[in-house]
């Protein structure tokens, strides 16, 4: 018995050593937005090894966007208190380099230094690339904190996410769309003629996908859930490969709301 409850103790602190403050989150990623307008990657603070990549590809952060100024017209950003991690969504749309740069960082576990910085950095020729289209877009949304007692579980946002991905594998399977659900793909935007419908639906690919490589961020507070993955299939230069994809979804009352994707291309606009 004795035995059990030291057990049960250990497990509730390592629980506990393992969370860290919203606000905390906040703070490091109000930082990481100030250190890619300026350029500056020495403004985070990083364990000694600290790994930094993007578009799935290991890289020296000094040689990254990162270490570019951009002028950044809009952020929004997800703080996952469980993992100690954020996820920040950059539109870029008047910036002398356009972009969309979606970023997840992992924090020690009491959020003060940064262990890993994983981006997918969109641009010109990457699947549907529009920053002005995107920043209209996304401006036009609502993705205030949702009431306490109206919040969904963290299992309940990434199933929403799961579900999503796996129907590209099987159309058959159902997805918890919302209505209004919109779907910003890019620049765009499927809720542009029909506001107040689900406009989230898709037909079957040309071939069952697999989506692998799922990585999750997740703000129980705001409702979403990011999932960094592989795309298959659609560059057509590797149709047996993938290429780094980010899905951000909102999901109130267990429907999806909202769903910004960016995937980068090998190839302009993936050769389609």
């Amino acid at each position: 018995m004795i035995i059990s409850v030291f057990l049960a103790l250990a497990g509730l602190a390592s629980q506990v050593a393992a969370t860290c403050s919203r606000e905390t989150l906040q703070k490091v990623a109000a930082t990481y937005i100030g250190a890619q307008a300026s350029g500056k990657p020495t403004l985070l603070r990083l364990v000694a090894n600290a790994s930094y990549a993007e578009n799935d590809k290991p890289l020296d952060i000094t040689k990254g966007v990162l270490s570019q100024p951009v002028a950044i017209d809009f952020n929004r950003s997800i703080y996952d208190t469980t993992q100690c991690a954020t996820f920040t969504e950059l539109t870029a749309a008047t910036s002398e380099h356009p972009y969309v740069i979606h970023t997840r960082m992992m924090l020690t576990s009491d959020g003060r230094k940064i262990k890993k910085i994983e981006s997918v950095v969109t641009d010109s020729g990457d699947w549907a690339f529009n920053a002005t289209g995107h920043l209209y877009w996304t401006r036009q949304e609502k993705w205030e904190p949702i009431p306490r007692r109206q919040r969904d579980t963290r299992a309940v946002i990434q199933a929403a996410g799961d579900m999503y991905l796996d129907q590209w594998g099987n159309s058959t399977l159902p997805v918890p769309l919302g209505t209004p659900c919109a779907r910003l793909e890019g620049g765009a935007y499927t809720g542009q003629s029909a506001p107040t419908a689900n406009t989230c639906s898709m037909g079957a690919f040309p071939q069952p996908l697999k989506v692998a490589n799922r990585r999750y961020i997740i703000d129980e507070e705001l409702g979403v859930v990011d999932i960094f993955n592989g795309f298959p299939w659609l560059e057509a230069s590797k149709p047996d490969g993938s290429v780094p994809s980010t899905n951000l979804i909102r999901v109130e009352k267990g429907l999806i709301r909202y769903i910004h994707e960016v995937t980068v291309c090998e190839t302009p606009h993936c050769g389609r």
